[in-house]
């Protein structure tokens, strides 16, 4: 048994501070590692966290898995782009190392980021926004696949919601664990996902932000309105 084992048919909570904010006060890796805790005492079976001091302060916080990664580079592939990036996650103490596994250009090619991972002594999930990336993910030696990147790339389509389809597909077709991630907000999108074979289903932002929250809360409110001249009626 792994540590993706112990995360099967459980919550794995994504503690991150909004990337497009730099000014979100939640950008603190003590504040982190206390977000983790909070969401662990609620009944996460991991936690997914970015760059390596928030995930070594989160791995001393909380005693499950922990999914890392490091956002970092000018992209199109920023979470994890090297093996230098994959071997500082997993010695930051990630038990499993997020890379993405898109077919979009990368400074090195995917399967040396997992050799890195696995050398470091991590296991690697692929963040991946298409059935074929997830393929070929799992053929370079991926331990999981994840649904993290559906819609964030140029050959995808951003749903309102989480990619249903595309995780039906990726479970149908592999034989590692399929976890569900992007866009899952509520009971409803967790109960759909396990139903479709999900190992886990990751959430992020509807748990773990103040800020966005309340932000898609405030475009609701007459204030919000009046300052964008518009009138709720």
């Amino acid at each position: 048994m792994n540590v993706l084992d112990t995360l099967r048919g459980g919550l794995v909570v994504s503690c991150q501070p909004l990337p497009d904010e730099p000014a979100d006060p939640m950008r603190d890796a003590a504040v982190q590692a206390r977000v983790a805790a909070a969401a662990v005492l609620g009944g996460a079976a991991g936690i997914r966290a970015n760059a390596p001091e928030d995930i070594a302060a989160v791995r001393a916080a909380v005693d499950v898995p922990v999914i890392g990664l490091w956002k970092d580079g000018p992209g199109p592939v920023v979470i994890t782009p090297t093996s230098e990036h994959a071997r500082a996650v997993a010695q930051a103490g990630a038990h499993v190392v997020a890379i993405d596994a898109t077919d979009r250009p990368r400074p090195e090619p995917f399967a040396a980021l997992v050799a890195a991972a696995h050398a470091a002594g991590a296991l690697v999930l692929a963040d991946v926004s298409t059935e074929e990336e997830g393929q070929a993910a799992a053929d370079a030696g991926a331990d999981a696949v994840a649904t993290t990147l559906s819609g964030y790339t140029p050959h995808t389509r951003k749903t309102p919601g989480p990619d249903f389809g595309l995780l039906e597909r990726l479970v149908a077709r592999l034989s590692v664990p399929v976890i569900a991630e992007g866009r899952y907000r509520t009971a409803d999108d967790l109960r759909r996902a396990y139903a479709a074979g999900a190992h886990a289903v990751v959430v992020g932002n509807a748990i773990t932000s103040p800020l966005y929250l309340t932000r898609e809360l405030a475009r609701s409110v007459p204030a919000h309105a009046d300052a964008n001249g518009v009138h709720p009626r």
